[in-house]
C-alpha cells in the first residue's frame, strides 16, 4: 500500500466565485428559502459529507449544493447534498 499524499495548503486550487455563484432554481424549505445548483458526476471532484445522511458524497457522484438565498451567509456556508436527501430535507432531521 503506497502512502498517502498531503496536499499542502498552497496547492489548493483557489475558488472560482462566479461558477461558485451560479443558481439552478431557488427553493424554499422549512429553514428558509436556498439557492440551489445540480452539480453533475463529472464535474463533482472533491468528497463531501451529506448533512442529510452523514455519509460521504464521493467524486464522480452528482449531487446539489445549497446555500441561504437571503444573504445570511457566504460561500463558506454551501452544503453539498445527495440529490435524495435535498428533496427530503423537509421530511427528515438532519444526519437521520
Amino acid at each position: 500500500m503506497s502512502p498517502r499524499r498531503h496536499q499542502r495548503r498552497d496547492e489548493v486550487t483557489p475558488l472560482d466565485l462566479e461558477r461558485a455563484q451560479r443558481v439552478d432554481t431557488v427553493q424554499t424549505w422549512s429553514d428558509g428559502d436556498w439557492l440551489v445548483r445540480t452539480i453533475p458526476g463529472g464535474a463533482a471532484t472533491k468528497t463531501y459529507r451529506c448533512p442529510g445522511c452523514s455519509q460521504e458524497i464521493r467524486p464522480g457522484v452528482a449531487h446539489v449544493v445549497a446555500w441561504p438565498a437571503d444573504g445570511r451567509g457566504d460561500l463558506g456556508d454551501r452544503r453539498h447534498w445527495h440529490t435524495p436527501c435535498s428533496r427530503a430535507r423537509d421530511r427528515r432531521r438532519p444526519g437521520g
